[in-house]
């Protein structure tokens, strides 16, 4: 079983943050679990309603369908962590639904200094950046082009660095043929970061 210590960000932090007004509507922070010093960790957007309302990353059913990839891609989950570039679920409400909103620049930098905690302590060679938000807040730049860095990691901060898309993504397609596409694209990003953290190329 992989060693799981006190995480390096807790709930309770999240919970009495004020650096961003996400906290004012979320019901609470919801910060990275897993592996303590993970070789491979997947950041993704912002949690989702389940996320938000279970207090765990990836448990909605984008969770389901990355649980899927992953299988697929050969890796364990249990020995993986995960985590968000921003830890409160920002949403517009429509009826009684949450409707998903993207975080906007001042929260993914206000959000930072919970990622770099998590970075610095679990200390991953490999970092998978889940949708253009994740590879934002991961690299520190205000746009990134997620297409090329699907197929060319990048080195940052002594890390490696894919992106891929969010399965939340591939969820959103309209035909199976798209939703098929993107799910393989993902599990093909996941094949080539256990490949680098294994020290293949």
């Amino acid at each position: 079983m992989p060693e799981r210590k006190k995480p390096p960000v807790s709930r309770a932090e999240l919970n009495e943050c004020r650096r961003c007004p996400l906290w004012r509507n979320a019901t609470q922070g919801v910060p990275g679990a897993g592996a303590a010093h993970a070789r491979i960790m997947l950041v993704g957007e912002q949690p989702g309603s389940q996320e938000d309302l279970q207090g765990s990353p990836f448990v909605g059913p984008a969770g389901q369908l990355l649980d899927d990839a992953l299988e697929r891609a050969g890796l364990d989950r249990d020995k993986l962590f995960m985590t968000n570039a921003v830890k409160h679920f920002k949403f517009e409400l429509r009826g009684k639904r949450r409707l998903h909103k993207s975080p906007g620049q001042l929260e993914i930098e206000a959000c930072h200094l919970w990622l770099e905690r998590e970075l610095k302590q679990v200390d991953p060679r490999i970092i998978v950046a889940l949708g253009a938000t994740a590879a934002r807040a991961v690299l520190g730049r205000k746009s990134v082009t997620l297409g090329t860095m699907m197929d060319t990691p990048v080195e940052h901060e002594g890390r490696l660095v894919i992106a891929t898309y969010h399965p939340s993504f591939a969820l959103r397609q309209r035909s199976d043929d798209a939703r098929a596409a993107a799910f393989d694209r993902i599990v093909r990003s996941l094949r080539a970061a256990a490949r680098l953290a294994r020290g293949e190329r």
